[in-house]
């Protein structure tokens, strides 16, 4: 499905009822927090193996951490979208409008600059999915689509992967359809989708992709202080010879 995400639209009964898009059977995945070491190379595994796709909401922290992981995403067909710089709680009444809006906006820089100079799409996760009013405004205004959800895997609860899957298939037998919260960031995650995915089509369920019409564009100073203020991995063209010089003794 194509989404036009002008004036942003807000996804997942959670939150939001106006759109109710997806037919009986249908499901939309959704991972968290990654990327990350081992577990979300696990569940691109996964997927790949069904031949399905989800979205990606990619913290930015965890972005400059791990971009060739972040770029593998990517090159699988995968969405990919954004969860803000530090996960942090934008309903912090510590936080002030311009920290609210600088966690979105870096984060939105941290995923451009990991995926190469590649916009990601105009799709946004809250944490914890605290949805502070202006902040809702705040993405409407900058044509970002907002997701909640209709079913919560509650994976980073689990003591192991049978209870993300018993979860997912009890609340959609009660739901029938809805996009599926998950975490590529939980180790319970990547061991629980091979037979949850197993599950979910021997069931007849149909995963649907979600792709925005438009990348979001990042903010020029943003993309700057996200370059002063983060210890970047760095990357030469030179040849070695060109860069170091053995110096007899």
């Amino acid at each position: 499905m194509e989404i036009d995400t002008t004036g942003g639209p807000g996804f997942g009964f959670e939150h939001f009822k106006e759109l109710d898009f997806l037919r009986d059977k249908e499901v939309v995945l959704t991972f968290d927090d990654g990327p990350w070491p081992r577990n979300t190379p696990a569940v691109l595994k996964a997927l790949a193996d069904q031949c399905t796709t989800g979205i990606f909401f990619s913290i930015g922290k965890h972005a400059t951490y791990e971009p060739e992981i972040l770029k593998q995403v990517y090159a699988a067909g995968h969405t990919v979208g954004t969860h803000t710089w530090s996960h942090a709680n934008l309903n912090d009444k510590k936080l002030n409008e311009a920290q609210r809006k600088e966690e979105i906006e870096k984060g939105i820089s941290a995923v451009k600059w990991a995926l190469g100079g590649i916009s990601p799409a105009a799709f946004f996760r809250f944490p914890a999915l605290q949805h502070p009013p202006e902040m809702v405004t705040y993405l409407g205004n900058r044509n970002v689509a907002i997701f909640s959800c209709d079913i919560d895997s509650f994976d980073f609860k689990a003591s192991k992967p049978e209870k993300v899957i018993e979860t997912v298939m009890k609340r959609l037998e009660t739901k029938g359809k809805g996009i599926i919260l998950m975490h590529d960031f939980q180790k319970h995650t990547a061991e629980a989708l091979p037979e949850l995915l197993n599950r979910l089509k021997a069931g007849g369920y149909k995963v649907v992709a979600m792709r925005a019409k438009a990348p979001v564009a990042s903010l020029p100073e943003y993309d700057q202080q996200l370059m002063k203020d983060v210890k970047l991995p760095t990357v030469s063209t030179r040849p070695v010879n060109s860069v170091v010089t053995t110096v007899s003794e």
